[in-house]
């Protein structure tokens, strides 16, 4: 495992030039004596290119860069921190300018590059198994910071991995429907085609059952994937490791799963992290392969990550291998999925900014 860091240096009174239109954009270049193709150039730069930095926008002349410098930023990441695992996979720690911290994540496959991005620091739902909800909720990340997060792993993929970046998974820290409008406003920016025509079918958002944001996708027919942390299809287990079931419990959660199948016509991914003696047994499988009669779908069984909380420990792999041929039997799509990234607190459930 290494560790590098580097620090850019931003101040609070400056506004995020992502902020601005591209008309808005000429509006103040013009007052500032600049011509409007200028101000296209900067906004190409910032939604073409992948640009963070104004001193590296070659093409635009210094004293313009100089004035947009002292006006705004173009990145809201004032530092970060990378720790490298042994299998490739690499975890950036990203500081903003109130030196709140949030993780992301860059998973190296055979064929693809996939950033786990997040959507706020710190998350309000609380989930026993996962580390993210031990830090409890601290704020939304803004749609700027959501999209210079992407940038930024969108560059490193191409810097470290010499490819360029294959999907992403919203499945960092917080919970994305909660934070809706600047995670939507972000991805619809990376997906648009005449910017970065990033394929939205190559998006997957994960949710832990927010069911007012999975029919809202539905009704505005969102593009990008939809997924579901069950980890359990038995009411009580459900809300012992998940306390938004009380909130939402499954049969609310199953009617929002075919709405949204009903409206967008979306295969679902259901998400199930196996847990040794908790919810690996069969019980658990024939109540989960029932569960998934209602719409169709493909099951994604994730080995769980150890974090602080010592109640739960991974499942045994011939049980968890059983668990799988069980819903195979019955006509699921399954894939059995292997960890990456453990060894730096990078894997599924264990971003909490630990170092």
């Amino acid at each position: 495992m290494s560790k590098t860091s580097t620090t850019h240096k931003l101040s609070t009174n400056k506004k995020h030039i992502k902020t601005l239109t591209v008309e808005e954009l000429i509006t103040w270049a013009a007052a500032n004596n600049e011509k409007a193709f200028r101000a296209r150039q900067v906004y190409d730069w910032v939604w073409k290119k992948n640009g963070t930095d104004f001193n590296l926008m070659t093409d635009i002349p210094l004293g313009f860069r100089r004035i947009l410098s002292e006006n705004f930023v173009c990145n809201s990441l004032k530092s970060f921190v990378e720790q490298v695992s042994k299998d490739g996979t690499r975890k950036y720690a990203f500081q903003f300018e109130d030196d709140n911290v949030v993780e992301s994540v860059l998973i190296p496959s055979l064929s693809r590059i996939t950033a786990c991005i997040s959507t706020q620091v710190g998350c309000a739902l609380g989930c026993k198994f996962c580390a993210t909800g031990s830090l409890g909720f601290i704020r939304d990340m803004e749609f700027p910071e959501i999209h210079d997060q992407i940038t930024m792993l969108m560059n490193f993929s191409t810097e470290k991995f010499h490819q360029p970046l294959s999907n992403i998974v919203v499945m960092g820290m917080g919970e994305p429907l909660l934070n809706y409008d600047n995670l939507f406003k972000a991805l619809d920016k990376i997906s648009d085609k005449s910017l970065l025509n990033f394929s939205p079918q190559r998006i997957t958002i994960s949710t832990a059952g927010v069911v007012p944001g999975i029919k809202r996708m539905a009704d505005l027919n969102s593009p990008y994937q939809l997924a579901i942390s069950l980890h359990s299809a038995i009411e009580n287990k459900r809300k012992q490791m998940m306390p938004l079931t009380n909130k939402y419990p499954l049969a609310m959660l199953t009617d929002a799963l075919k709405y949204y199948h009903k409206k967008t016509n979306n295969r679902i991914t259901i998400e199930y992290i196996l847990f040794d003696g908790i919810n690996d047994n069969n019980e658990d499988a024939d109540a989960l392969a029932k569960y998934c009669r209602s719409f169709p779908v493909k099951i994604n069984l994730i080995p769980y990550n150890s974090t602080s909380d010592k109640t739960f420990r991974k499942s045994d792999p011939v049980k968890s291998k059983s668990f799988a041929d069980f819903l195979e039997s019955k006509n699921i799509i399954v894939n059995l999925r292997k960890s990456k990234g453990s060894d730096i607190m990078a894997a599924c459930g264990q971003l909490a900014n630990l170092k």
